[in-house]
């Protein structure tokens, strides 16, 4: 029983976090009642593997994370998106691109797409996509004779889009665990140069199966709308201005609508794509270019900017107080000797590599409906990313597989967190059972892209190789 002890930390942890227990604290009190556990059974003599010189590290894991350049992304980034949605330049660029493709049949939910992709790239956060969406589109798509599970599925669905397009935040804390865990595998393997991963290469890594998945979305949209066309019905242009109280030609309202926020996310994009800048440095660029959107829209106030300012602290201060607790935790863990245990257990199960990843995944996937994606990065991935890592698995591919899997965690009934979102902001008249239809073809298209990603690690390596 006591050769276990590592995973009964991290079973007891999961059990602290399902009772509704703040991550941080949940994190670090569990791995201070264990670290007090350890030493009472060793001045008991009870024959215990506990290391507490480990925990002697603690200082320089917190200064390390205080210093990390890396993290810096993280408020700018969620300032960016904070910005973009609070000076509601994302609902006029719903509203013109519903003007450009409503009169088509599934139109608007293309819109929907389209419009989530750009704001999923924005924001990064999946809560906000999906609650804003859900917001500005789903009375429109309700009233225009869409099915309320197809509505309802197509907003699930692009809201989760923020964990893999970047600039997602999602990728910005996994790369750096990803980095961390990748140079403890190649010293472990006795690499005294070891290579990095940053969070460039996600992003680069990201962006063809990301825009897969929005294709795949709109081809499935299309076919359901010309096959079921009393589910997605074309809108007459007229009565759309009317309703969206437009006047006159649909270019000025596109131009104004989809061109800025696009030309803030390809300078973003662009800038770490070209090598012209670090992740952390492009981050910087978006804030200040959602900055001025607002300004030059006329948007940017006082009460806004403080509301911004202070939604951006409210978020950054959760991911550092769970990064310190994660920090806690992993020393615990590692204190108990877990490594060595996880070690073992992954090289005794059958089938190698390809069954190790197998069951990993599996246990993020179910994971994903407890737990969100911070907790699962900062709490699984230290444990079970160096050990695969060490099995020869490409660190890009892996952490890919990581994002997109927690994407479809995140949509399956009934615990995805993305129907829960959106449950608190529709209508009390469309069934939660609509909500739960509405998202299993967009599961299967996920599926089915980790599937590809299984047989086609090209889709997640290639990019960042030649660049």
């Amino acid at each position: 029983m006591l050769d276990f002890m590592p995973l009964i930390l991290f079973f007891t942890v999961c059990l602290v976090l399902m009772l509704g227990y703040p991550v941080a604290l949940a994190l670090a009190g569990t791995a201070l009642m264990f670290t007090g556990l350890g030493m009472l059974l060793q001045n008991m003599g009870v024959p215990v593997h506990f290391e507490s010189r480990m925990l002697g590290a603690m200082p320089n894991r917190l200064y390390g994370i205080m210093t990390n350049s890396t993290l810096l992304a993280v408020p700018l980034f969620v300032l960016m998106g904070v910005l973009l949605e609070k000076s509601k330049i994302a609902e006029t660029l719903l509203d013109a691109m519903a003007l450009l493709f409503g009169t088509l049949r599934g139109g608007l939910g293309i819109s929907v797409i389209l419009v989530g992709m750009l704001m999923a790239a924005s924001t990064g956060i999946v809560g906000a996509t999906v609650v804003t969406m859900g917001l500005l589109s789903l009375p429109t798509m309700l009233k225009r004779g869409y099915s309320p599970s197809l509505a309802t599925g197509t907003i699930c669905a692009t809201g989760t889009l923020g964990q893999i397009i970047p600039p997602s935040i999602a990728l910005v804390l996994l790369g750096d665990v990803l980095s961390n865990a990748y140079q403890r595998a190649q010293l472990a393997m006795g690499v005294w140069s070891p290579k990095t991963v940053s969070v460039g290469d996600l992003f680069v890594g990201a962006l063809i199966p990301g825009l897969l998945l929005v294709v795949a979305y709109i081809v499935y949209l299309t076919i359901t709308a010309w096959v079921k066309p009393e589910t997605a019905p074309a809108a007459d242009r007229q009565s759309l201005m009317d309703e969206l109280g437009h006047r006159g030609s649909v270019w000025p309202l596109l131009i104004k609508g989809l061109i800025p926020p696009v030309l803030l996310i390809v300078a973003v994009l662009g800038s770490i794509l070209g090598g012209f800048a670090t992740p952390t440095e492009a981050s910087a660029v978006g804030a200040m270019g959602a900055f001025l959107l607002a300004l030059v829209n006329r948007r940017l106030n006082l009460a806004m900017l403080r509301e911004v300012v202070r939604t951006t602290a409210q978020v950054t201060s959760m991911v550092f107080l769970i990064l310190i607790g994660a920090a806690l935790f992993s020393l615990v863990f590692r204190a108990y000797g877990g490594e060595e245990l996880v070690t073992g257990l992954f090289e005794a199960m059958p089938g190698g590599v390809v069954g190790a990843t197998l069951i990993v995944m599996l246990v993020i996937f179910l994971l994903g409906f407890i737990l969100d994606f911070i907790e699962i990065t900062f709490v699984v991935v230290p444990i079970v990313g160096p050990v695969l890592l060490m099995m020869g698995l490409d660190p890009i591919w892996l952490g890919i597989m990581i994002a997109v899997n927690l994407q479809t965690s995140f949509l399956t009934p009934p615990f995805g967190f993305a129907l829960f979102y959106l449950r608190g902001v529709t209508p009390q008249s469309v069934p939660t059972s609509a909500i739960y239809r509405g998202v299993i073809p967009f599961i299967l298209i996920q599926l089915a892209m980790l599937v590809a990603l299984a047989l086609f690690p090209g889709l997640a390596t290639w990019l960042p190789s030649i660049l």
